[in-house]
């Protein structure tokens, strides 16, 4: 016997929630069919464990590293304990946010166990059959391996299993240089490991403006991490004890050893086994299902949204994809992702927030644009805390000033940034935002100062910046 519903969501992550909190809300019968931990990535492997982490390594790092004279901090760590708090926390958000949610819910339905089509109307999940009229899939991603030889002979991590460490890595090295290399990089070392990571690309962050990207790795190297560029890896050997790792730049061969290799290369979709192509449903060459912007797939009753539909790649994204798809597919209301204004951050120290175009970006679309960068030494705030390293970047619309991006490297960019993102989103100038007033002494008036910039000497400007 099939059990029949008018929505059906294949994952449990922020996208498949979201598809299924919006069905609920009009009143539909949905299922959610998950084969793993409820929850998905963000909860359980990403965004909460991870900013969790990087804040005590923060606390850490400062307590060892104190920026202001006279003060002397202890700098003790147990490792085995930070594991355990951080592990508990995703237990209650887990709990708390997805499974009470759904079980509170009577419209919905956790259904446990792997799901497959097995036809255009019907699921498999586990051993049970499963009816809609129709179903978003929301499977999320996972952590790419690359095919390098040797790395299935050794043990090697990665971003869902570096969280289950439960004694600190000695020396600890990174292939990527992707945000998650970034953040876990910094995180590690400022625990107390060795940490290298090799970049195949000619920098971090390939795709952040250079300006931030070329600080970040001054940063880290002034920190003590080993930050190898153009390297491109061409073999692993060793075993749990010793890894090595080799890399090729410039013609030659060059080893690095480690007890740990963590691998952070991107990601790909959870699209395998679904069958997918049985039901017509179309796939990129990566894997990822393509979607319009009503997020509907090439089969019409059939939905998807989140990682599984390629970047970007964020959980507030994917949430609004889920809600988007489960609107259209239960009403064919018409809505429609709008990606333009999507603000980004990495959790490194100084963060990273960004949001619009970057100058190469705004070049390529043939846009006439003027930048200013600004240090974040000029910034009160700043010196007051005694956190001067950082910059902003300003790319605006020569002539007219509407401002198309804003690229930040500071501390809390992550929060500072939603305030850039609204002025992009509203089609604001810089002479728009050199005349707000901010609150003085504030890390945000950088926006206000990189605004003045276009026009006035920031050097010459009282504390308060008129």
């Amino acid at each position: 016997m099939s059990k029949g519903y008018e929505l059906v969501v294949i994952g449990s992550g922020a996208a498949a929630f979201a598809a299924a909190l919006k069905a609920s809300e009009l009143g539909a019968k949905v299922a959610l069919a998950e084969h793993d931990v409820v929850g998905g990535t963000c909860v359980n492997r990403g965004c909460i464990p991870s900013k969790n982490l990087i804040q005590a390594a923060r606390l850490l790092h400062y307590s060892r590293t104190p920026v202001f004279p006279g003060l002397k901090l202890s700098g003790e760590m147990d490792f085995t304990a930070l594991m355990a708090q951080k592990d508990e926390l995703v237990g209650e958000l887990r709990r708390e946010k997805y499974v009470d949610i759904a079980q509170r819910d009577p419209n919905i339905e956790l259904i446990e166990g792997k799901a497959r089509f097995i036809g255009p109307q019907g699921l498999l999940v586990g051993s049970q059959r499963v009816k809609a009229k129709s179903f978003v899939i929301a499977t999320g991603a996972r952590p790419h391996v690359p095919p390098i030889p040797g790395l299935n002979e050794v043990p090697y991590l990665t971003s869902r299993t570096a969280f289950e460490l439960r004694e600190l890595p000695e020396r600890i090295v990174i292939v990527g240089g992707g945000y998650i290399a970034c953040e876990l990089g910094q995180l590690f070392s400022r625990l107390g490991a060795q940490v290298a990571i090799l970049e195949q690309g000619p920098r971090l962050l390939a795709d952040f403006e250079p300006v931030i990207s070329r600080a970040l790795v001054e940063r880290f190297r002034a920190e003590g991490i080993r930050v190898e560029l153009a390297a491109e890896v061409v073999e692993v050997r060793g075993g749990k004890r010793e890894i090595r790792i080799f890399f090729r730049r410039e013609g030659k061969t060059v080893p690095v050893e480690g007890t740990h290799l963590l691998v952070s290369t991107g990601r790909v979709p959870n699209t395998e086994d679904l069958g997918l192509a049985e039901i017509g449903v179309k796939t990129d060459s990566q894997g990822f299902i393509r979607v319009d912007e009503g997020m509907r797939t090439s089969v019409p009753h059939v939905f998807a949204a989140g990682d599984v539909t390629g970047p970007p790649m964020a959980t507030p994204v994917a949430a609004r994809e889920g809600a988007v798809a489960a609107e259209n597919a239960l009403t064919d209301a018409g809505r429609r992702m709008d990606y333009r204004v999507i603000p980004r951050a990495v959790f490194t120290d100084p963060e990273i927030g960004v949001v619009g175009l970057t100058e190469g970006e705004a070049e390529a679309r043939e846009i006439r644009c003027s930048c200013r960068v600004l240090d974040l030494a000029y910034v009160p705030r700043a010196r007051a805390m005694r956190r001067v390293e950082g910059l902003v970047k300003m790319v605006a619309e020569a002539g007219g000033g509407r401002i198309l991006g804003v690229h930040l490297f500071m501390p809390q960019a992550a929060e500072i940034i939603h305030e850039a993102a609204l002025a992009v989103r509203l089609g604001l100038t810089v002479a728009d935002l050199a005349d707000a007033i901010h609150v003085y002494p504030t890390l945000s008036e950088v926006l206000r100062l990189v605004a003045q910039s276009f026009t006035r000497d920031v050097t010459r400007l009282s504390c308060c910046a008129e």
